[in-house]
């Protein structure tokens, strides 16, 4: 096709092919063979022979759940990292860039869920006390105000500007002395 003579080899994101050649590379990158590997998984208790490791970074074998472990432990890597795209997955510092924003995101909906749960208790009970509502959303839009204005204030403006006026705990400020 036109335009791919430039490209390498595209972006995996399958577990299984991944783990191949991931494996490949780990053991390549150590300059181990195959035995190597195979004799340092089979001392740390994971059972499998110089061929079926072959066989696997062939894409001949599928590789089972122990298998994983044992090679991820084995190149001392999570197995987050050992089914990653091979090429993003050699870099760990980017595979746990790309883990902690799974981790934020994950914690954001986990927040937001908690929050409209809280909402809908609220709502429930101002039901059953409809005098109160007004009082309450008035409150309640009050205290996010404030709390969005603090996380503002602790983030920082983008382009701060020096401060023009002394500051109010200034013993001097604004006196002629």
């Amino acid at each position: 096709m036109e335009g791919e003579e430039g490209l390498s080899e595209p972006l995996v994101l399958r577990g299984e092919e991944n783990v191949a050649v991931r494996i490949k590379l780990e053991r390549e990158a150590r300059s181990w063979s195959t035995n190597a590997v195979s004799d340092r998984l089979n001392e740390a208790g994971y059972e499998i022979n110089p061929s079926a490791v072959w066989r696997i970074e062939n894409h001949k074998r599928r590789v089972n759940l122990d298998e994983a472990i044992g090679f991820a432990e084995l190149f001392g890597i999570s197995l987050e990292n050992l089914v990653g795209p091979p090429r993003l997955a050699a870099h760990a510092r980017a595979m746990e860039l790309v883990e902690d924003i799974r981790l934020r995101y994950r914690e954001m909906r986990l927040a937001n869920r908690a929050a409209t749960d809280a909402r809908d208790a609220l709502d429930a009970y101002l039901a059953e006390h409809p005098d109160l509502r007004e009082e309450a959303d008035v409150l309640v839009s009050n205290l996010l105000a404030e709390d969005l204005m603090a996380s503002m204030q602790e983030s920082g403006p983008l382009h701060q500007a020096p401060p023009t006026q002394p500051e109010a705990d200034d013993p001097d400020a604004g006196s002629d002395r």
